[in-house]
């Protein structure tokens, strides 16, 4: 924390009690500590991919994506939105820690899904045979046991070294399907099956590597949960032929009601 936040600390506490005494609300002295500076880091499930209101560029972020809406919120003293559509993790390093420095204290992050072939998988599975689609997601896992892990530990071993002293949130993946739930087509049941636990294996894996480094793991599941694709009240996008590329991504309520309460209670 910098030394103007301290000053501003031990005054907002000197203000606080002054108020406490005069019976005065208190609501407004620690306003000045929450003010921090913000990097939010990632790829689509962080940019805001599926939830729409995107600012023009080819890396679809979104007003309505996690970060913005915890930054219009709180007010931080700095804000870098650099998550990207399609990121994997050496795009996150090659071309997203720019703002990230000293000064830094807080950083969000979702990555790895691209590196273990998420669309693909998706693909192969709603294009292709059941085998098929079973064969696809044990690749997948296994790319997630075997180089995954090192991978993740370059992204987060340069961002603390970037910004030593920031506080990084690494959020997870839903599950995709509620299974035994309302859809009568596309994927049969022991593909969705196998699609959700291909999403718990890499979420395991995220949070193991994001604990070692010191970092909190926000596991979105238990927000999701209810909110699946064949749920009757789905977060996620199902495929989408029209605009493929928002298919199985969180809608806008599934940035605001399933990622943003994750990030906010993990601070």
């Amino acid at each position: 924390m910098k030394m103007s936040r301290l000053v501003a600390f031990s005054s907002s506490l000197l203000l606080g009690a002054v108020l406490a005494l005069t019976g005065a609300g208190i609501a407004h002295a620690d306003a000045s500590v929450k003010a921090v500076d913000y990097v939010a880091l990632g790829d689509s499930y962080s940019s805001g991919v599926g939830a729409g209101s995107y600012d023009g560029s080819s890396c679809k972020r979104s007003s309505r994506a996690y970060p913005a809406l915890w930054a219009a919120a709180n007010s931080p003293a700095s804000f870098h939105f650099t998550a990207c559509s399609g990121a994997r993790t050496n795009d996150v390093t090659s071309g997203q820690l720019g703002p990230l420095n000293a000064s830094t204290d807080l950083v969000s992050i979702s990555v790895g899904g691209n590196d273990a072939g998420f669309a693909d998988v998706m693909t192969t599975c709603v294009l292709q045979s059941e085998a098929a689609c079973l064969n696809r997601i044990a690749t997948a896992r296994a790319y997630v046991d075997s180089t995954l892990p090192g991978r993740l530990d370059s992204v987060y071993a340069a961002i603390r070294a970037k910004a030593p002293s920031a506080q990084v949130v690494v959020l997870g993946y839903p599950r995709f399907y509620r299974l035994g739930g309302s859809c009568i087509a596309g994927l049969s049941e022991k593909e969705r099956a196998a699609i959700n636990g291909a999403s718990d294996h890499l979420n395991t894996a995220t949070a193991k590597r994001a604990a070692d480094h010191g970092f909190t793991f926000g596991d979105v599941r238990p927000t999701f949960t209810g909110h699946e694709i064949c749920s009757g009240n789905s977060w996620l996008h199902s495929v989408n032929w029209l605009n493929i590329g928002e298919s199985y991504h969180p809608t806008a309520a599934g940035q605001s009601g399933g990622y943003l309460p994750v990030l906010k209670s993990a601070l």
